[in-house]
């Protein structure tokens, strides 16, 4: 790519933080922002958790748990064992060091900060330099309505291990949400817009859901592209294909490309699901069947060059 062309990435948590981390082995901080989903942001015993954000800082640093690809590596737990067996709210595994984090970040933000200047300055300590930005410093809570009632994100993924059957999904707050000047201006200089492989329902529908985002993507004449999380009807990681299912939706690329009709150009889909690539086409979705799984560093920035190589020969 050019040195004037820059890159927004639009991610949730674990895959799409290996897409990040691809993309940033090969292009400079001034090339790529990456605009990050706080639809899972919690208080937790008095704490703002912001899994997404850490998951995404994490990797980037080179210090996430390799095993889950959220959390520190070789981090403990005895602080949240502690108030598991004294009857508190323990479902929710903080490392050690992973609750430092987060005791840092709540501080700062009763001290008035923003969510975007605290994540800045946790990236910073982590000396990582891409731009992580968070969606919007304004709260959006992503709610599930379950058979087993409402339940807020963290309590249906991680205490209830996403085993509810969801009807329905509610991003509250979101109309009184905006996007920071930021993401903005990231999405309006971008000349290439690109959505991670994450869940587009959990991850990328509630950057999607804060007015002015989905405008801006649109009105940038630069491609949108979509990394499908989606191999061969299921998921990598995740719920994705349980709650598509749910939500009477056909577990496939084609049914993605169709989510992200209006704002989508082009789309990478897995070579196991070649055969799909000339349905997308006829139906005006560009589309190419590439090894999309990240278990490396190696692939990450495979993925990232093939990515940037397919988007320069169709688009750019």
């Amino acid at each position: 790519m050019s040195r004037t062309e820059r890159v927004a990435l639009l991610i949730g948590g674990v895959g799409g933080a290996k897409l990040a981390v691809g993309l940033a082995a090969i292009l400079p901080p001034e090339r790529l922002t990456i605009i990050v989903n706080t639809g899972d942001d919690f208080e937790h015993l008095s704490l703002h958790i912001s899994p997404d954000l850490d998951t995404v800082v994490y990797n980037l640093a080179g210090v996430a748990n390799p095993e889950t690809g959220w959390g520190l590596a070789g981090d403990t737990f005895h602080a949240m064992e502690m108030v598991g067996q004294r009857g508190g709210a323990g479902w929710f595994r903080l490392g050690d060091r992973d609750l430092g984090v987060n005791l840092l970040r709540a501080d700062m933000l009763r001290s008035g900060k923003t969510l975007s200047e605290v994540t800045r300055h946790l990236a910073q300590s982590w000396n990582v330099q891409h731009p992580v930005l968070p969606m919007s410093d304004d709260p959006v809570r992503t709610w599930l309505e379950t058979e087993q009632g409402e339940l807020g994100f963290q309590e249906y993924f991680v205490r209830e291990r996403w085993q509810p059957v969801v009807k329905r999904i509610v991003f509250k707050n979101a109309e009184n949400a905006r996007p920071t000047p930021e993401v903005l201006s990231a999405l309006e200089s971008a000349t290439l817009i690109v959505i991670g492989p994450s869940n587009p329902y959990l991850s990328i529908d509630p950057i999607l859901a804060v007015p002015g985002v989905r405008d801006r993507i649109i009105e940038n004449p630069a491609p949108c592209v979509a990394v499908s999380p989606i191999v061969g009807g299921q998921a990598l990681k995740g719920p994705a294909a349980k709650l598509m299912s749910e939500l009477d939706v056909a577990a496939s690329p084609d049914s993605l490309a169709r989510h992200y009709d209006g704002i989508l150009d082009g789309i990478i889909i897995d070579t196991v699901d070649q055969s799909v690539v000339s349905e997308l086409e006829s139906r005006g979705t560009n589309a190419v069947a590439l090894n999309t799984i990240m278990q490396s560093l190696p692939d990450k920035v495979r993925l990232a060059q093939e990515l940037l190589i397919w988007a320069k020969e169709h688009y750019l």
